[in-house]
């Protein structure tokens, strides 16, 4: 393991930064969800999420800075952190990486490969699923000729998108929302292959396996015809 000062700082605020996406994406949903909320309570939402934003460019800024590199050369190796910064709502994603963090924190063992990536994908894919549908939600249940009109039309949209299903009962009006549901449609084709490609690799490591392995009816029955012949 590396102990690099920018190593050392992703090392020691993983859960810090999963924290501040989980109040990022909490405050958000009560502000989208929450339409008789009284107006103290809303402004107090959007200062939590303003502030988790903060966290998220503190962050961004420390790790340029410990890195080394010129600003051109830094977005383009971390091209995927800064979409992130610009698009806060894929940053709850991060609450997947607090395990990763707590565990080798703690010299702890962790899930096998294939274990961690069906497990990160399917949080992953909650957590941007939940994150899609409301964003769909606040761009198209007040448009003219709005198909997706409450939350429950948002959550299902999104659910069909991202099980690459899309059964075309529902499409958004605005482009914004086609914008979202563009994402949310990347968003489950990846997390599909990703899921699929580890199924099909642990499939074959075990065919594998079972294909080194002698075969025990094979050698009983060689086993047998030696005791018979002495």
């Amino acid at each position: 393991m590396t102990d690099s000062p920018l190593a050392r700082w992703e090392r020691h605020n993983g859960v810090v930064l999963a924290v501040a996406s989980l109040l990022y994406l909490a405050s958000y949903a009560i502000r989208v969800l929450g339409h008789g909320l009284p107006n103290v309570v809303r402004d107090l939402c959007l200062a939590v999420t303003f502030a988790a934003w903060a966290v998220f460019l503190v962050d961004y800024a420390v790790r340029l800075r410990l890195s080394g590199q010129r600003l051109h050369r830094f977005l383009r190796t971390h091209w995927l952190d800064t979409v992130v910064l610009l698009l806060p709502l894929l940053r709850p994603v991060r609450i997947v990486q607090a395990y990763e963090t707590v565990q080798r924190h703690h010299d702890q063992p962790r899930l096998a490969l294939h274990a961690r990536v069906i497990t990160y994908a399917g949080v992953s894919v909650t957590l941007l699923g939940f994150a899609g549908s409301l964003a769909l939600y606040q761009q198209e249940h007040a448009a003219p000729g709005a198909d997706i009109v409450t939350y429950g039309d948002s959550v299902w949209f999104t659910c069909t998108t991202l099980s690459t299903v899309g059964y075309g009962d529902l499409a958004p009006v605005t482009p914004l929302g086609r914008l979202v549901s563009v994402g949310v449609m990347a968003c489950g084709l990846a997390l599909l292959g990703a899921v699929t490609g580890t199924f099909s690799s642990w499939l074959l490591q075990v065919f594998a396996r079972e294909g080194e392995r002698p075969p025990e009816s094979s050698e009983s029955s060689s086993g047998a015809s030696r005791h018979d012949g002495d």
